[in-house]
């Protein structure tokens, strides 16, 4: 059994390291076409970071069928925004449905935001949507992108894991502190609207 102190002492940890993390803008970030640059790439930035464990927070929080129906809608239409986004489909608003992910992601976590799974999984998919075809526009035209995506999807995976293994670990007991996690978040969210992170 892993004490209190140590469970708050890790998600405090984590929070910092998310704090730590520099956000990047989108399209034209570094190198798309390994694996290794996929997998690296949600761990590079704020947005990414923030998103990817709020979905894990939210979907320990609601418990049952979320706690993989949320994340694997997430990876999934992931991936299809994604290929969208490889194939030069153009879709309106991305970065900014981004960073209204960040915030209302974080605020449907710190109001503890009891949805239907079906609900959840409906805000979740197009949130995903954006994030994966902003991606997917970065994978030069010379390079498949699979790698890239598989990468992708396997750090979101991870992260989705990070924030259901914290929400759990801490318990009801310890509910506040999953709470305050989502509010962190959407002030991430508000932060990089603002240009202030």
């Amino acid at each position: 059994m892993i004490s209190a102190s140590t469970k708050r002492t890790a998600l405090a940890a984590l929070l910092l390291l998310a704090a730590a993390m520099p956000a990047y803008a989108h399209v034209g970030a570094g190198v798309t076409s390994s694996f290794t640059a996929g997998f690296g790439h949600p761990l590079s930035g704020l947005d990414h970071l923030t998103v990817m464990i709020a979905v894990g927070l939210w979907a320990a929080m609601k418990g049952g069928r979320a706690v993989w129906a949320w994340p694997l809608a997430f990876v999934g239409v992931m991936l299809a925004g994604g290929a969208l986004g490889m194939l030069q489909v153009p879709m309106p608003f991305v970065e900014p449905a981004i960073l209204a992910s960040v915030v209302t992601l974080g605020l449907l976590v710190a109001l503890a935001i009891d949805l239907p799974v079906s609900a959840g999984v409906a805000i979740i998919g197009l949130f995903a949507l954006f994030h994966g075809h902003a991606h997917g526009t970065e994978v030069p035209e010379n390079a498949g992108g699979l790698e890239y995506m598989a990468g992708f999807a396997v750090a979101t995976a991870l992260l989705h894991a990070v924030g259901i293994a914290a929400a759990l670990g801490l318990g009801l007991r310890f509910r506040g502190l999953a709470r305050a996690a989502g509010a962190a978040c959407a002030a991430v969210g508000v932060g990089l609207a603002f240009g202030m992170l």
